[in-house]
């Protein structure tokens, strides 16, 4: 008489929590601490030179990826409108945006517009905008905000297309208007799907802060460039600027990711 075997179970093996890529972060650490103690000059003379131009690279892109998510979501909103006239005012913005460098639309921002404005004041009879004087950052928050926001638009407007439009059917028979199911039901959920993009654009927009040094402001490469022109060392000066570089992205990159886990749609 055979025996029957009982059932075994194989439990499957639970992926590890960790992050793997951590370790890189830690790795770059480790080689920028060894090049400080081991070779203090120069490159701690470097850290301590462009100190003040890594805090001006994460400021510049902290409010500009503020002011680019919530004038993204508008434009999306206008491009999905059924209004014609907004629907083609956003569509011609972004088409033409997108169509033109970052580092066009900063030197304009910085040099072309407020020539502009001193013009229209020296016609019109207003000294304030007749001398007016442009802030290196706050036209490069504007020039990177103005392009990005383009870019962005059109991550939020593929993410409200993707949702089912019963979601939006549905919220409207619970006696939601347009734009009480679109703040309650389609967006929360769009949100949850763009995360990836939206992360990707921020690291964009990160590394896309260096071209700023272009119109004077003292981020980390115009604060590399004039240690590297006061003191001709410039393979020192630019691995350790790299360095930094590869520091903020890749923890920009394991947060991006843990929030993308955090907020993962459930299938």
């Amino acid at each position: 008489m055979d025996q029957v075997q009982p059932n075994v179970v194989v439990k499957e093996k639970e992926p590890s929590s960790f992050d793997r890529w951590w370790l890189l972060f830690a790795a770059v650490i480790l080689i920028i601490g060894a090049l400080i103690i081991f070779q203090p000059d120069p490159y701690l003379r470097i850290l301590n030179y462009v100190s003040d131009g890594i805090w001006v690279t994460i400021v510049l892109t902290a409010i500009t990826f503020v002011l680019v998510l919530i004038f993204g979501l508008l434009v999306a909103l206008a491009r999905l409108s059924s209004a014609g006239w907004l629907k083609g005012i956003a569509t011609v913005y972004v088409e033409v945006i997108r169509g033109i460098p970052l580092l066009v639309q900063l030197i304009f921002w910085y040099f072309a517009f407020p020539a502009l404005i001193k013009q229209v004041g020296a016609s019109w009879g207003i000294p304030a905008f007749a001398n007016y004087q442009a802030d290196a950052m706050t036209m490069a928050i504007l020039g990177m905000a103005f392009c990005y926001t383009a870019y962005m638009s059109e991550v939020y407007r593929s993410g409200i297309q993707s949702i089912s439009k019963g979601q939006m059917e549905a919220a409207r028979s619970l006696g939601m208007n347009y734009f009480q199911a679109m703040r309650y039901v389609i967006i929360p959920q769009a949100i949850r799907v763009i995360l990836p993009p939206v992360g990707n654009e921020f690291i964009t927009l990160l590394k896309d802060t260096s071209l700023v040094s272009t119109v004077a402001v003292a981020d980390m490469t115009r604060r590399g460039r004039e240690f590297m022109a006061s003191n001709f060392i410039p393979i020192q000066t630019w691995v350790m600027i790299a360095l930094l570089y590869l520091v903020l992205t890749v923890l920009s990159e394991r947060l991006v990711s843990f929030l993308e886990r955090r907020f993962k749609p459930e299938k």
